[in-house]
């Protein structure tokens, strides 16, 4: 068993109790989440967040179970809330004992005087459901244990006032609950006891990360009525949330099975493989989802980019792929997720993004596209697998073609350097993509550094994919053109002073160069790509150089910088509005994915991989401080590097697992790429 368990300091503390997040997936993009006080502090927390048209059409159902046990003629309220006046009660993560992760299934064990009970969370794979049980672990006598659930029916992404009617049908040990005459009904179950129903809403529940976040922060729950069951020691019961229309697998079966699977997933992992990686590699499943057309027929594999709120974004899955599947040995899932976003293909793009209700897929990205070919380079290397590869390479050969002549937001080959132009005005088309309003932030239009990176080693690696399929004309071409940005890119890119690249040149906006070019001279992390990818676009001094900036001007423990704090419009904290905070999004925030990247291209030029491993270890210690077991999407550029944004994002997770097998691998077998 894998097992991560929390020191006492962690939770026995008020508002690191509330600080500190759990999450649990089934496999369709529904999840259920909270805090290790068990007080939802999000508008995303809650037991029963379920994929309606998985991966998307996410709704909340059940928001939270409180519970009261009486044992020995007292009563113990193990529950937590936060109201709108500021009152935090009952304080249950009081009688906390331990708290700990077992193969990334969240535990709680509660002390009532002597006796113990524990408490685990998790939800059964590729179904929308989810299991709560409690176990008494240790008592001299049996005790009363009380469950209200706090209910609701909503957008995951909102938040509801009360007053409105549910209807309530009571059913064997528990009710089914239907929120509208449309809705999805979903039931409430318990295995052993019963059930009383009496409907009443309750009131002003607080969220504080939503009013950190300048958002509304108050929402109302409705309780059905409540469970009740006597629970003998050593006995178990578990109640159930679901929202499948079939009888739920009995607790003892389901909890069996999705361990064993969990547990599965860490089996062929070397003994020397380091705990903290192994969590990482539990934690990369959450991510890898079933997508499922309008008429329920399975159709594809694709990533949540992160949770609690992204859905599958193109460019995210095809950065995080080789880590959450290569990595971790799934390749039948990485083969699945690369022939999905081939079937979305459209004028030489894959989509951006898959919106949350099901809408059309959004086209507007430069990099989702060109990240695709490094995604099918690192499974072809790790498979071999020539049967996909020529399954894909129409698509991949059609893509080429429509960046030669043009496709959407200005996405075209420069016929007298080889090089890609991208953008708009108003339509941020690369990763640094934040706007407040109409304001785009980070417009980098023109040629920016790392979609030619990408574009060079989309174009080397087809060259190559053509002589191994035969197409030894289209090899040629491929190559001619290669070798055309291979001259081109260095002596476009390279800034004299103060020694590294460019991040966008030839674009609307910038400072006039020597060459009288229009330059952006912004000190930035995505040059490091022209060396991780390993194409060799620069000489050994140039991409020493990019590796010795990008280590001295953006290098924190937990990610690399998005702008340098030396730059004016440099921001050092991720709080405040929205708008305040999409203004700092990318303008100095830390971004854990690009540790990766950095590692890489930093053994790349010094050989040493012992060094990078211990770069990426920087993030170990972050495993324990925000969602458990996972790594957040950004921290505070300004130390002490504050965790930011989605609490469990893909690629952090993806590239941190890629780049450490990586580096781990050549260590083993100096000299070998």
């Amino acid at each position: 068993m894998n097992q991560m368990t929390l020191p006492r300091s962690d939770f026995v503390d008020r508002d690191s109790a509330l600080a500190r997040e759990w999450l649990v997936t089934n496999g369709l993009g529904g999840f259920a989440c909270g805090t290790v006080a068990q007080a939802n502090t999000r508008r995303y927390h809650g037991l029963l967040i379920t994929a309606l048209a998985p991966p998307v059409e996410r709704t909340l159902m059940v928001a939270k179970l409180d519970v009261t046990v009486r044992y020995q003629e007292r009563d113990f309220e193990l529950a937590c809330n936060e109201y709108a006046d500021g009152t935090i009660a009952p304080h249950g993560f009081a009688r906390l004992t331990t708290f700990q992760l077992e193969d990334g299934i969240p535990v709680w064990t509660y002390a009532l005087g002597a006796a113990r009970l524990e408490q685990r969370i998790w939800m059964a794979h590729g179904r929308n459901t989810t299991y709560v049980s409690f176990t008494l672990r240790h008592a001299s006598q049996a005790l009363e244990l009380s469950l209200l659930p706090l209910c609701t029916y909503r957008d995951y992404h909102a938040l509801t006032q009360g007053g409105w009617p549910l209807e309530i049908v009571s059913e064997a040990r528990g009710c089914r609950i239907s929120a509208t005459t449309t809705a999805r009904a979903y039931r409430l179950l318990i295995d052993r006891g019963k059930f009383q129903a009496g409907g009443e809403w309750y009131w002003h529940f607080r969220h504080r990360i939503e009013a950190e976040r300048g958002l509304d922060a108050l929402e109302d729950l409705f309780r059905p009525g409540i469970f009740s069951a006597r629970l003998a020691p050593n006995e178990s019961i578990t109640w159930i949330a679901t929202a499948e229309s079939d009888v739920p697998v009995p607790a003892p079966s389901a909890l069996t099975t999705e361990a064993n699977r969990r547990r599965s997933l860490v089996a062929n992992a070397p003994a020397t493989v380091p705990g903290w990686i192994r969590e990482l590699t539990l934690a990369a499943d959450q991510f890898i989802v079933a997508r499922v057309e309008a008429d329920h027929r399975a159709s594809g594999t694709t990533v949540i980019a992160g949770y609690p709120w992204f859905s599958d974004w193109g460019r995210d899955t095809m950065i995080a792929l080789p880590g959450l599947a290569l990595a971790t040995q799934r390749s039948a899932e990485a083969a699945s997720i690369l022939r999905t976003f081939a079937s979305f293909a459209s004028e030489g793009m894959l989509p951006n993004r898959f919106p949350d209700q099901g809408a059309a897929p959004e086209y507007n990205t430069a990099d989702a596209t060109l990240w695709y070919f490094h995604a099918v380079s690192a499974y072809f290397e790790a498979s071999g697998d020539q049967g996909l590869l020529r399954d894909l390479f129409p698509v991949l050969r059609d893509i080429i073609e429509w960046h030669r002549r043009g496709t959407r937001f200005g996405i075209k080959v420069d016929t007298e350097d080889g090089l890609l132009r991208a953008g708009e005005p108003g339509a941020p088309v690369t990763w640094m993509d934040a706007k407040v309003g109409d304001r785009v932030i980070t417009p980098r239009i023109g040629k920016p550094v790392e979609i030619n990176a990408l574009w060079h080693f989309a174009l080397v690696s087809m060259a190559r994919w053509a002589q191994i399929l035969s197409e030894q004309t289209l090899a040629k071409d491929l190559g001619r053109a290669a070798a055309q940005v291979g001259r081109t890119f260095a002596r476009t890119f390279w800034c004299n002073t103060p020694g590294c690249l460019y991040d966008v040149v030839d674009g609307p906006e910038g400072a006039l160069d020597a060459r009288g070019r229009r330059v952006d001279a912004s000190l930035r992390p995505n040059q490091i790509f022209a060396v991780s990818l390993g194409t060799k676009l620069l000489d050994a001094r140039r991409a020493r150089a990019v590796v010795d900036f990008c280590g001295r001007e953006l290098l924190t423990p937990v990610g690399l910088r998005t702008l340098a704090a030396s730059d004016s419009r440099y921001v050092g904290t991720y709080q405040g509005s929205p708008a305040e905070r999409d203004a700092a999004y990318h303008q100095g925030t830390v971004w854990a994915w690009l540790l990766g990247p950095f590692a890489l291209a930093h053994y790349r030029v010094y050989g040493d991989a012992a060094y990078g491993l211990s770069l990426l270890a920087g993030l170990a210690p972050h495993l324990g401080e925000a969602c458990l077991g996972t790594i957040s999407e950004i921290f505070d550029g300004d130390a002490p590097h504050t965790p930011r944004g989605c609490f469990a994002q893909a690629w952090s997770v993806a590239q941190t697992l890629f780049v450490w097998h990586e580096l781990t691998r050549r260590a083993a077998a100096p000299g070998v790429e």
